[in-house]
């Protein structure tokens, strides 16, 4: 079964990173790249990838004539974003659930884990035709 870990942030959460002291950032980031090796070394690694921030996002939509009509987004509001995901292919939800408790104790400030909200979606499979 596949299923997508997606990290939420917020832009609070973003303001603190740069309260951070710079090995307390190294070691969050050391932390990720750790956990992705040891996803790939386990054979259950599909994809991980960090975003850039809400401000680059663009919303795009088909118009009439089939152009793309660009706009920024998705809202200049936004509180919480998605900040990177993880792609995983594991046997059961149990797996994956495991998965993501273990990516949202990554390290903060003293090296305490922060418990970054993990979002855990099945991928979706489509119907045979």
């Amino acid at each position: 079964m596949k299923f997508m870990l997606m990290m939420h942030g917020t832009a609070a959460g973003f303001r603190e990173l740069s309260k951070w002291k710079p090995e307390e950032f190294k070691a969050h980031i050391e932390f990720m790249i750790d956990f992705a090796k040891k996803l790939r070394a386990s054979g259950e690694l599909v994809l991980a990838e960090g975003l850039e921030m809400p401000s680059s996002a663009k919303i795009v939509r088909s118009g009439e004539d089939g152009r793309a009509i660009v706009s920024d987004g998705p809202f200049a509001e936004t509180k919480e974003f998605l900040a990177g995901f993880w792609i995983v292919e594991v046997p059961d939800e149990a797996r994956a659930i495991a998965i993501a408790a273990a990516a949202s104790a990554a390290p903060g400030p003293g090296g305490k884990p922060i418990p970054i909200p993990i979002e855990l979606r099945a991928v979706g499979q489509a119907p045979k035709v």
